[in-house]
């Protein structure tokens, strides 16, 4: 089942013998009733990913080697104006130190994309102007948290949808017709993270690019639905 979200998502519902005949009829009244478990499996790739840049120089005095750093990194921040990236998304460390006869300083700006698309163009534009001068990190793909907290109510979701469908086939095979669900349970729930190499072994070992890690997460629910006999139709 295709999600609009762009999310695989694979169900595989299962009836199963009732086990909450008590939870499903609280009157004590007799209520025909099913209860079926639903899975499914739901998997996004990462929404989040940090790029750290560097720049240092080494210099026989304090005020040659800041200004020397000082000037690319305005340079970088510049650039990150440029192309619209918020300084809430913006982090930088910077590092004074003496070797020996001289004084290193470096300095490491930390910028979290949502757009990865910016992230290549703004990588290119650091490499191309400020070439040797300036070293670029491989990307850290993560989850956010609000990522995180969407996949897991799609699973739960995906779930009871997948319960429910087959609850109505089964009503219908029967002879009855599907009234509202009595209890809803979550019976377990899974996470893993994957990195799926898209063209293979071969392919991965062919490019340099990195893999846009994904989390898959699974959940099966138990859900009892009531029955009404379906020979009855209103005249």
């Amino acid at each position: 089942m295709d999600d609009r979200s762009g999310a695989l998502i694979r169900t595989s519902p299962h009836a199963v013998s009732d086990r909450n005949q008590e939870a499903c009829n609280r009157s004590g009244n007799p209520v025909r009733k099913v209860t079926v478990t639903g899975t499914a499996e739901v998997c996004y790739p990462a929404d989040r990913a940090t790029l750290r840049v560097s720049v240092g120089s080494s210099k026989d005095s304090v005020d040659l080697a800041t200004s020397s750093v000082s000037r690319r990194v305005e340079y970088i921040l510049q650039t990150l104006r440029q192309h619209d990236v918020s300084s809430q998304d913006t982090t930088m460390r910077k590092l004074l130190h003496r070797e020996e006869n001289f004084y290193q300083m470096d300095a490491e700006i930390a910028v979290t994309f949502s757009d990865f698309e910016k992230m290549e163009q703004i990588n290119s534009v650091l490499l191309e102007k400020l070439d040797k001068s300036v070293s670029i990190g491989v990307p850290q793909f993560f989850h956010s948290a609000e990522r995180l907290s969407q996949l897991r109510e799609h699973a739960c979701v995906s779930a009871v949808e997948s319960a429910q469908q087959k609850a109505r086939k089964v009503s219908q095979l029967l002879g009855q017709t599907l009234g509202p669900p009595q209890l809803v349970r979550e019976e377990e729930t899974k996470e893993w993270r994957t990195e799926e190499e898209d063209g293979g072994q071969g392919a991965a070992a062919a490019s340099r690019l990195p893999n846009v890690p994904k989390i898959t997460a699974s959940a099966r629910v138990s859900v009892c639905f009531s029955l009404r006999d379906g020979s009855r139709k209103k005249l």
